[in-house]
């Protein structure tokens, strides 16, 4: 009358599976690391470093404070760090970064603001963190050359 194995099927389907979203609602403030194999949404304040293989979500209310490393990223809030994305950034209109970029691809909507260097390319997201400091005096020796 009843086939057990549907109904065991779906109960085994439903508790195997784990969520692909992770999040920080507004008005919540998490300080330390977020180290994730899924996506990121952050529509409140992280105080720490963003690390995941899947996307970070930062939302026009959103506010990290703190290096970031993802796959992907779609910035519409504010960070106040080094953003190292793998594939592609995506800053809309509203976004803020105080910090450095590596990325290998970047869109950027009018009225998106960098306060900082940018690198583009295949591995510019994977640099050590000695081609970081390198990069970063040859950005402020190019800056005072300009002066």
């Amino acid at each position: 009358m009843f086939n057990n194995k549907n109904n065991n099927t779906v109960s085994k389907t439903a508790n195997n599976q784990s969520p692909t979203l992770n999040m920080v609602s507004e008005g919540t403030t998490l300080e330390g690391t977020i180290n994730s194999q899924n996506d990121i949404r952050i529509a409140g304040k992280l105080k720490g470093e963003g690390i995941s293989k899947g996307k970070l979500i930062v939302t026009s209310s959103g506010v990290v404070q703190g290096d970031v490393k993802v796959a992907e990223a779609d910035i519409a809030g504010k960070i106040e760090g080094t953003i190292r994305v793998t594939n592609k950034l995506n800053l809309r209109s509203s976004a803020v970064i105080d910090g450095d970029i590596y990325t290998k691809s970047l869109l950027v909507e009018e009225g998106a603001q960098i306060n900082g260097a940018c690198r583009m390319g295949s591995d510019s997201a994977n640099l050590d963190k000695s081609s970081d400091s390198d990069f970063v005096k040859e950005t402020k020796v190019k800056k005072e050359e300009e002066k």
